[in-house]
């Protein structure tokens, strides 16, 4: 796609001359990375959100501000609806804002300070660029990376290459994360959905019914009051003929079995309500199941960010500083046998392991590989691993059956994706067990799984 679905950001306004940017110590720069607009000449005040270069306003927004920040701020200062707009129309018009300049990016950067006056005061401690670096790495660490981000690129220090570091380290790690778990995000959002949508479903049937008993011990109120006055109007009149008298007690049988068919019918209603209520209280407990379950999903998957953010962060140190061991080099040496999975992932898990100084050996359960060479390329492995979601019943069983006979660790993983992988390893590192050949007794049952 050659333009975007929205209008970009306009250029920033700060124009300096070849004279002036020579005088800072700047070269001038191409569109796409003109230098932020704070003044060096002012060093010691952070810079404003209008102050910023335009490209960072949109990761800035983007990361440090939620959606529901933005819908109760950007509408007081632009014509969008609160509850129409979609939610690129509320981060562009915050992007706007941003550069305009004007009182909606001042309330922006005031809410940014509020929410973040913690960060902010641990990073004016920098006292140069390179301190601000090292605790933008620790963030990066940590995985506290909103906070972070919005002291960095408003500290006083925070030179063009200390933003465009920050700037492209977010940017790669957003793509890593989005890659890894957009799967699963699509799910949880559906069971979101879907969860509100149930719980407006209960809550009306609940006023509905309310309101139904409510008419229904009004009406026999009604119809009591109503018995009662004709019993005391009986009991004051003393008819003197006969067929007046016998007259009146046929009317008050009539009115009586009119009564009796109210109430029947107003019982059956509310039968028929109650009976609803115990199916939405069903669902109600189906709901809260289903929620507790997508939110034991939702920790395993946040576990497997975290382990392929670690390993990722990881590798990036040793490669980079060469001061730091990446988090797979502890399968240095170790032969890893996977069975099952996807071509894609298993060529990446493959590059993964081989950086490390592991031998990984890949068996796609029967695909193309024959069924007979998974028993042979079994022994001799420190580690078995397969997806439970990407092989066959068949393979599973007799990889069991080996790697008990062998005295073999074998692990299922959740999914075939690499962060699935990242995160068994981190599990198995030797700080949590003390070899990683020696394994502990199977918990599978080699009839049952």
């Amino acid at each position: 796609m050659h333009t975007p679905p929205f209008r970009l950001a306009q250029p920033t306004r700060l124009k300096l001359s070849s004279d002036e940017l020579a005088g800072t110590g700047l070269r001038a720069a191409e569109p796409c990375c003109t230098p932020a607009k704070v003044s060096l000449a002012n060093a010691k005040r952070r810079a404003r959100l209008a102050e910023l270069d335009g490209q960072l306003h949109c990761s800035i927004i983007g990361t440090c501000l939620s959606t529901h920040e933005l819908r109760k701020l950007v509408p007081k200062f632009t014509g969008l609806d609160r509850r129409d707009a979609s939610d690129l129309e509320i981060h562009h018009s915050a992007v706007e804002l941003a550069i305009d300049g004007g009182a909606g990016a001042k309330a922006l950067h005031k809410v940014l300070d509020e929410h973040y006056a913690a960060a902010i005061r641990r990073f004016d401690k920098a006292a140069d660029d390179v301190d601000l670096l090292k605790l933008w790495d620790e963030a990066l660490k940590s995985g506290d990376i909103p906070p972070a981000y919005w002291a960095l690129m408003t500290h006083p220090y925070a030179t063009l290459s200390v933003r465009q570091k920050a700037f492209g380290e977010l940017h790669m790690l957003s793509h890593l994360v989005g890659a890894a778990n957009r799967a699963d995000i699509r799910r949880l959002v559906a069971l979101e959905a879907e969860n509100a949508e149930l719980k407006e479903k209960v809550e009306r049937q609940q006023n509905r019914l309310q309101e139904i008993s409510a008419q229904r011990d009004a009406s026999i109120a009604a119809l009591n009051e109503q018995i009662a006055q004709l019993t005391a109007l009986a009991t004051r009149q003393t008819p003197t003929d006969p067929s007046d008298l016998e007259a009146e007690v046929s009317m008050l049988r009539d009115k009586l079995t009119d009564s009796d068919q109210r109430v029947a019918l107003h019982t059956s209603r509310r039968e028929a309500a109650e009976q609803r209520a115990l199916q939405e209280q069903g669902a109600a407990l189906a709901l809260r199941k289903s929620r507790d379950q997508t939110l034991a999903l939702l920790k395993l998957v946040q576990s497997e960010c975290d382990a392929l953010e670690r390993a990722t962060v990881d590798a990036a140190d040793s490669h980079g500083t060469g001061t730091r061991q990446a988090s797979l080099d502890h399968v240095r040496g170790k032969r890893i046998v996977y069975v099952g999975g996807r071509p894609g992932s298993n060529a990446a898990l493959r590059r993964l392991v081989e950086a490390a100084g592991g031998d990984f050996v890949v068996h796609d359960g029967g695909v193309e590989d024959r069924k007979g060479l998974l028993a042979a390329a079994l022994p001799g492995a420190d580690i078995v691993v397969f997806p439970v979601d990407c092989v066959d019943h068949d393979s599973m069983n007799t990889l069991k059956r080996v790697c008990e006979r062998h005295q073999i660790d074998h692990h299922p993983l959740r999914t075939a994706s690499v962060a699935s992988f990242v995160e068994l390893v981190s599990r198995l590192h030797p700080e949590h067990r003390a070899q990683l050949g020696n394994p502990p007794p199977s918990a599978f049952c080699l009839r049952h799984g």
